[in-house]
């Protein structure tokens, strides 16, 4: 073979490689069809600006075009030769010979599928989905999906993780410390991980059944470890990625820790607001995991009240929402309840939390899952004594959460002796909550505006209850609402009818007011 140089390579900027173009061109399609007829001249030039593996990959192939197609391919370089061979347009022996290595991956080491797979994340283009990346990727989880594939550190042979199995004897001497190392042990393997690359490792973690409580584990170390010494942007997108492939896992393998603490984190970043939304409905199902430390997170910049009680409210939606209606798991309401009644106790004394956030949060939960009401008393005793602006019906509204049926004699004595509002007054003040509801739900069930005087009977009904003054109002304003809209189509009459009628309802938690903005 001639080896006469007469051709100039400059690879990515790095260096310069003088060779035989007629060698090179025998086994590249591309090189074939660049030179074409000036084939015989000398002294040609080609610039490749984005050479597979740079130097080093050029190198790789000038060895397999001098050597007559042969080749050393092996694990640590498989990869980077599919990657040249596919660039370069090299068919045949090359490919074969890479095809022949990679149908023995079952019997690599768990190093050697580590560079392989490093390799396609850096090599291949995030969109390509090539099939050896596929096949590698396939592998490594396959063999965590093993239940006894031994760590890097065991004796055994690659060869045998297929029939690796534990003796009776052996068996015995692993304590838990050693099977919760054997879950994890290739958790910082796979921190060279970028964000498209973990998205196929989880979701193919989570297809294999992998035990979805490592797979959190692991999820939160990858966050830890990727953020340190990120740029802000990059932070951001890590979390990001994080925060949707949490979504997908059980929620019964979370923890409210681990959740908040990548929600901490991510309040000191941009992140989107539909994943902070992902993160605090999965924080909320499991807000009974929570300690009081946790729930006192200070209020957004800009705002006066000390804690942030709308992200509570929040959490305590999403902890409904998960629960059900049907209060199945009481136990867990329980905790949540407890929860709840300390943290009354530390806003109550908030001389800037008004009195429409505090109703909220004390009727965020049902009012059966109290096994007592005291806490809850005393609570709202300390916000009567700090707001002593209250109107009777502002203060109607907070107790409506109180069963006086549940206060211990203590706290029922001391209620009779100070301005509370009586248990009468507030039962009767909840039976004409239940009247108006009943009032609203009339009026908006009503399809077709011929049915006017139907209406008018609703409106008149209403007028007749024993109602305080908010609801004589409300009747009035219904009435006069009405005589402006019969001509108009009802489908608007039944909007405005509806918020006419909330507006004048006492504040329910259901209507509280989100704020979407969080402490910085």
């Amino acid at each position: 073979m001639a080896m006469f140089c007469d051709l100039q390579v400059d690879v990515n900027g790095e260096e310069v490689f003088m060779v035989n173009k007629k060698t090179l061109a025998s086994f590249s399609c591309r090189l074939s069809k660049l030179f074409g007829k000036s084939m015989g001249t000398t002294s040609l030039k080609v610039i490749f600006h984005d050479f597979p593996g740079g130097a080093e990959g050029f190198e790789l192939m000038t060895r397999f075009c001098y050597n007559n197609g042969t080749i050393e391919i092996t694990p640590s370089n498989l990869v980077l030769v599919y990657c040249i061979a596919n660039f370069m347009e090299m068919d045949g022996d090359i490919l074969l010979q890479a095809q022949n290595t990679l149908d023995g991956i079952s019997s690599w080491t768990w190093s050697e599928l580590l560079v392989a797979l490093k390799q396609c994340q850096d090599l291949l283009a995030p969109s390509n989905s090539s099939l050896i990346l596929q096949i590698v990727m396939d592998c490594i989880i396959g063999k965590l999906s093993c239940p006894f594939f031994p760590t890097p550190n065991d004796t055994t042979s690659s060869e045998n993780v297929s029939s690796f199995q534990f003796s009776s004897g052996s068996r015995s001497s692993y304590n838990l410390k050693s099977n919760c190392s054997m879950k994890t042990w290739w958790f910082e393997d796979l921190m060279f991980l970028n964000t498209k690359s973990i998205e196929m490792v989880i979701r193919s973690l989570i297809s294999k059944e992998i035990e979805q409580s490592t797979v959190f584990k692991f999820l939160l170390r990858y966050h830890q470890s990727k953020c340190f010494g990120a740029k802000p942007e990059e932070k951001c997108k890590i979390t990001e990625v994080v925060i949707g492939l949490l979504s997908l896992l059980d929620r019964r393998s979370l923890s409210f820790k681990g959740l908040f603490n990548i929600y901490q984190a991510a309040l000191n970043m941009k992140v989107g607001k539909k994943y902070k939304n992902k993160l605090e409905i999965m924080i909320g199902s499991h807000l009974d995991q929570a300690t009081i430390d946790y729930l006192l997170v200070p209020s957004p910049c800009g705002k006066k009240y000390v804690y942030d009680v709308n992200l509570i409210l929040r959490l305590g939606k999403s902890f409904l929402l998960q629960e059900g209606v049907h209060l199945s798991r009481k136990s867990r309401f329980t905790k949540v309840a407890k929860l709840m009644d300390l943290y009354l106790a530390e806003v109550a004394p908030d001389f800037h939390l008004k009195p429409s956030k505090f109703a909220a949060l004390v009727m965020m939960l049902p009012a059966s899952v109290r096994e007592s009401h005291d806490r809850l008393y005393e609570a709202i005793a300390v916000y009567f004594k700090c707001h002593t602006g209250l109107s009777e019906q502002e203060k109607l509204t907070i107790c409506c959460a109180l069963n006086y049926k549940k206060l211990s004699a203590g706290p029922l004595k001391q209620a009779s002796r100070t301005k509370f509002p009586s248990r009468r007054a507030v039962e009767a003040f909840k039976k004409q909550r239940s009247k108006l509801r009943s009032v609203h739900q009339e009026v908006y069930y009503i399809r077709t505006k011929d049915k006017k005087e139907e209406i008018e009977s609703v409106l008149l009904d209403a007028k007749s209850l024993d109602l305080p003054t908010e609801a004589q109002k409300l009747s009035a304003d219904l009435m006069h609402l009405k005589a402006l809209e019969l001509g108009k189509v009802f489908g608007t009459m039944q909007i405005r009818v509806t918020s006419v009628i909330k507006s004048r309802l006492p504040f329910q938690a259901t209507n509280t007011r989100y704020l979407s903005k969080l402490f910085p």
